[in-house]
C-alpha cells in the first residue's frame, strides 16, 4: 500500500492479523497528548507500517492537526453514530480518510453529545440484567439520541467503541486512539479498545496527580469490566534543562520502573509541524525529536507488535 491510499475498501473481507491499538491519554490539559499521538503514529508509519489514528476527543484537535479539520464538521453519520448506534456500526468504514502518512477516523463535533450518550447506555445495560429493580431499559430511550438496549448487549456500554472499531481495524498494523482530555465514559471507551496505554506528561510537579488521578482510573476500568490495561511508556513532553524537569525525570523513572521513559525536548518545529498537519517525519525529520519518537515507535513493536490472530 501506498502512504496516504485509504486501506478499507470492504470492511466485510476477513484478515489474518489484528492490530496493535495504543490509548494516548492524560486528562491533565496542556501535556501534548495530540502531540504525542500523531507523532507516534508518523514514526509507526515511517517504519512502514500501516497505521489507523482516530480521533475520539470530541474537541477534533487532531483532526486539526493532521489538516483534515472539514471533515470534522461533516454530516452524520459520524463517529459518534458508529459507536452509539448498532445499527450504524459499519457507517465507520465510510469515515476513514487518507492523510499522506496514516489513514484516520475523524472527530466530530456531534462526539461532544457522547458522555451523556454512553451514560444513558450503561444505565440501559446495567437495568437490563437486574431482576431487582423494576424499571424498563427501554423507558430511558427517549433520553438518547441513539442508544437502545438491543444496542448494549454487555453489562456495559464502554465496549462500544471497540465494536466499532473492529469494523475498521484489521487491516492495519496499529490503531492510535488520541482520548479525550478529561476522565470520563468517552476515555474509559478509548482504554477499553486499546488495552495499552501511551501516557504524555510535562515534567513538572502537578503531573504527579494527574498521573496518580489516570492510575486509578484505569484500575477502576479494570475492576468494572474485568480486562487488563497495559502500560506501554511514559512521554515525557516539552523537557528542557530545568531543576524541576531534572527531578520529574527522576521520579518518572521510580514511578515507571518497568516501562520506558522517553524524554522529548521542547522544540518549536512540533508545533509547526501541526500547524502544516503533518508529524514531524514529514515537515523537518532532521529535527533531534524525530530520533525520539521513532525510539517510540521501536519500543511499541517490541512490546506489543502487531499479533496474530488464532483459530
Amino acid at each position: 500500500m501506498e502512504r496516504g491510499e485509504s486501506r478499507y475498501n470492504d470492511h466485510m473481507t476477513s484478515h489474518s492479523t489484528t492490530p496493535a491499538t495504543v490509548c494516548v491519554t492524560n486528562a491533565k490539559g496542556g501535556t501534548g497528548k495530540t502531540t504525542v499521538a500523531i507523532n507516534v503514529a508518523g514514526a509507526l508509519s515511517r517504519r512502514d507500517h500501516d497505521v489507523l489514528f482516530v480521533d475520539l476527543d470530541p474537541q477534533g484537535n487532531a483532526t486539526e492537526g493532521l489538516g483534515l479539520l472539514d471533515a470534522y464538521d461533516r454530516e452524520p453519520p459520524t463517529l459518534f453514530d458508529a459507536i452509539t448506534d448498532a445499527r450504524q456500526r459499519t457507517a465507520i468504514a465510510d469515515l476513514v480518510v487518507s492523510h499522506p502518512e496514516m489513514d484516520v477516523v475523524p472527530s466530530s463535533i456531534d462526539l461532544l453529545q457522547a458522555e451523556h450518550e454512553l451514560t444513558v447506555a450503561n444505565l440501559m445495560a446495567r437495568l437490563d440484567r437486574r431482576s431487582d429493580v423494576d424499571v424498563d431499559p427501554a423507558a430511558l430511550e427517549p433520553l438518547a439520541a441513539n442508544a437502545s438496549p438491543e444496542g448494549v448487549p454487555g453489562t456495559h456500554a464502554l465496549d462500544l467503541f471497540d465494536r466499532a472499531l473492529t469494523v475498521v481495524a484489521d487491516d492495519y498494523d496499529y490503531v492510535i486512539v488520541d482520548s479525550p482530555p478529561f476522565y470520563g465514559n468517552l476515555t474509559d471507551a478509548g482504554l477499553y479498545a486499546a488495552r495499552n496505554v501511551l501516557i504524555p506528561a510535562l515534567t513538572e510537579a502537578t503531573s504527579q496527580r494527574a498521573i496518580e488521578l489516570l492510575f486509578d482510573q484505569i484500575a477502576a476500568l479494570e475492576r468494572r469490566t474485568d480486562i487488563s490495561i497495559r502500560e506501554v511508556g511514559v512521554v515525557a513532553n516539552r523537557v528542557e534543562a530545568t531543576n524541576e524537569d531534572a527531578s520529574m525525570l527522576e521520579w518518572f523513572e521510580e514511578v515507571f520502573t518497568d516501562v520506558p521513559v522517553w524524554e522529548v525536548r521542547k522544540r518549536v518545529a512540533l508545533q509547526r509541524s501541526f500547524s502544516a498537519g503533518q508529524s514531524i517525519f514529514e515537515y523537518d525529520a532532521s529535527v533531534d525529536v524525530a530520533e525520539t519518537f521513532d525510539d517510540i515507535a521501536a519500543g511499541l513493536e517490541r512490546q506489543i507488535g502487531h499479533r496474530e490472530v488464532t483459530a
